[in-house]
């Protein structure tokens, strides 16, 4: 009994994959944008949220909130695509992510703006969300 329950606790701390998540924030003005990615061995899931109050140069705009996440591929060392089928249509948002040791930036295509309207959007503006330790 003993042994098969060593053995048992042996097979599962081999075969195990350890996830490792890292959290990515940038705040410009009133706008929030959120950066989540979760590894689990060489797969990836992508969360990117946007919390989106008019700034003063934004007259007239109104506050708005948006996520998207899903798997994404790996693209290249540092750099991770996350693409989001519009339901009921042909095309799909995608969200690029830039990998950097302190940070992330992140570029999106012109279909996210159906997921992310009015002042929100995904793109970081070529500005660096903030890698949180």
């Amino acid at each position: 009994m003993k042994k098969g329950l060593i053995m048992a606790v042996a097979l599962l701390a081999s075969g195990s994959v350890f996830a490792a998540t890292d959290h990515y924030i940038l705040r410009d003005g009133n706008h929030v944008q959120h950066l989540k990615v979760t590894k689990l061995g060489n797969e990836y899931n992508v969360t990117a949220d946007v919390d989106f109050e008019p700034n003063p140069d934004e007259v007239g705009k109104h506050a708005c909130s948006a996520q998207i996440s899903g798997d994404a591929k790996a693209a290249g060392e540092n750099e991770l695509v996350l693409k989001k089928h519009i339901e009921g249509e042909a095309r799909s948002c995608t969200v690029k992510v830039h990998l950097t040791p302190n940070g992330a930036k992140l570029d999106q295509s012109e279909e996210c703006n159906y997921f992310a309207a009015g002042i929100c959007h995904f793109s970081s503006d070529g500005k660096e969300l903030l890698k949180i330790k």
